[in-house]
């Protein structure tokens, strides 16, 4: 298809309209987050247990809780099996869903809307064709999944300890992050200062690193199911990223830096990081 935007100037009207489209757009999601009125000691009572937030500064954390607010707001929220929504629960997902994205900006999700809550795991129907063309069809247990174009969705556990060493949100995002330029498969559209070529060749080999180490039957610190998929890798490593990032650059080093590039952030500075005991 002719792109005219590709090579040739915009003519001033086009340019105009999608200026003023981009001025509504910002303050219609100022209008919505103005309406979610979200008083500072619930703020704190919903950070307080989501402790991998401890190395943000105080203006870092101001944004993150703008950027929720905006993301609450923005969202088609739906509450599956019975599971009744409440502001602490969008506040603490709107919160982690946005950590990545604190130095990236809310339009790294545009193009979709919709939040599925489950109340814990859930089912997904699956059809698999193996070699000889023959469907099998099984019942996939799971935490979330994110689809392309499509919602995000998200078990909730009232008792944090239910899901310990993962973070499903963000675990989620990441892949909606890797899928804005096609399918989840580890390589998301990259900053102009960053390479295609470096990244492609930190995450091979880390990746192949990795799925020799559980192949072995190595009791890893990083969750195996990074070993999945290259996608996987990306989410989990974008988990370990934010919640023991210490762990993440002692054991990929080229990683971690390629994720601090990604990401904009640095969470194992150690002159602002605090970690729990």
């Amino acid at each position: 298809m002719h792109n005219p935007g590709a090579h040739e100037a915009e003519h001033p009207a086009l340019s105009h309209r999608r200026a003023m489209i981009g001025k509504l757009t910002a303050w219609w999601r100022g209008r919505q987050y103005e309406q979610v009125d979200i008083p500072d000691t619930l703020w704190d009572e919903v950070e307080a247990p989501l402790w991998f937030l401890d190395h943000l500064d105080a203006d870092e954390r101001a944004e993150l809780r703008r950027l929720a607010g905006e993301f609450i707001a923005s969202r088609q929220w739906s509450g599956a099996q019975g599971l009744q929504l409440t502001l602490r629960i969008q506040l603490a997902i709107g919160l982690q869903a946005c950590l990545p994205i604190l130095k990236l900006g809310l339009d790294w999700y545009a193009g979709w809307v919709g939040l599925v809550v489950y109340p814990g795991d859930f089912i997904i129907p699956r059809q698999v064709m193996d070699g000889d063309g023959v469907v099998h069809e099984f019942d996939d247990q799971v935490m979330g999944e994110a689809w392309y174009g499509g919602p995000v969705l998200i078990s909730w556990f009232e008792d944090p300890q239910d899901t310990e060493g993962v973070n499903v949100v963000i675990h989620e995002f990441a892949h909606k992050l890797d899928m804005k330029n096609g399918d989840a498969d580890g390589m998301p559209p990259l900053h102009e200062d960053m390479s295609r070529k470096r990244w492609a060749a930190v995450m091979k080999a880390a990746f192949e690193d990795f799925q020799r180490r559980v192949d072995s039957g190595e009791e890893t610190d990083i969750d195996p199911y990074a070993a999945e998929l290259p996608g996987e890798f990306f989410a989990v490593t974008s988990e370990v990223f934010f919640e023991d990032p210490l762990l993440l650059r002692d054991e990929y080093p080229e990683v971690y830096e390629q994720l601090r590039l990604f990401y904009r952030q640095d969470p194992a500075d150690l002159k602002r990081a605090r970690f729990r005991n």
